[in-house]
């Protein structure tokens, strides 16, 4: 869908460098940023194991070289561990978390599913504490979230990040953001920054030029080259 597609062209990542995506589902986001930056090292973190096969077929299908772990984000470091995430040991973590509570959200009978979607009240700042334990200092967190959850966003991030630029998402021109982009650094010390607003459609309706070539896996977002 457009947020993991978003949130791969949100990212920023070199050559060589370690970048793990959490929550990764079948794949995409983790992939298509992985099909960008020649030569990153992806791992693909997700809980479900049949997404994570599905995750395994899709980056063979690509020819994209991707370790696939079956984890808990909200596991303890010893799991992480185990799954060869060590304390202070990858360059990058980009996530798309569940977002939707019980209350806002009609959850699917399938427990596997209904994890994908609906977050306990805890869910968002232990993924962060789960991204800043296995960063580098210095190392790049990037996550998509509701727009209306900003509070929430810089509260989980307040803790061990800084140097934030948010980038506010829009359906349509004149109507509120419906998803923010964030960057954060861990330790970083620089002033926050709001970059543009990214419009999904334009003035008159019409899908944006520039987000059908990102949803198409082409070009990168401002957040990319901070």
């Amino acid at each position: 869908g457009h947020d993991a597609m978003l949130l791969a062209a949100a990212t920023s990542a070199r050559a060589g460098q370690r970048v793990v995506d959490f929550g990764a589902g079948v794949g995409a986001a983790g992939l298509a940023l992985a099909q960008r930056v020649a030569a990153v090292g992806i791992v693909l973190v997700e809980i479900d194991e049949t997404l994570a096969g599905l995750a395994r077929s899709n980056a063979a299908a690509n020819a994209i070289s991707a370790d696939v772990t079956v984890l808990d984000v909200e596991s303890g470091a010893e799991s992480f561990v185990a799954a060869g995430l060590a304390p202070d040991s990858v360059d990058a973590v980009l996530m798309n978390p569940p977002f939707n509570g019980a209350a806002r959200h009609r959850a699917s009978p399938d427990a596997a599913r209904a994890s994908a979607h609906v977050a306990s009240e805890g869910t968002l700042a232990n993924w962060i504490h789960a991204a800043r334990r296995i960063l580098k200092s210095g190392g790049v967190l990037t996550l998509i979230w509701r727009a209306d959850g900003i509070g929430e966003v810089l509260a989980a991030l307040d803790r061990g990040f800084g140097s934030l630029a948010i980038l506010p998402v829009h359906g349509d021109a004149g109507a509120p953001a419906i998803r923010i982009l964030v960057r954060a650094v861990k330790g970083g010390r620089a002033p926050a920054q709001i970059l543009p607003a990214l419009m999904l459609n334009d003035e008159s309706g019409l899908p944006n030029k520039q987000v059908q070539e990102i949803l198409a896996g082409n070009g990168v977002l401002p957040l990319a080259t901070l």
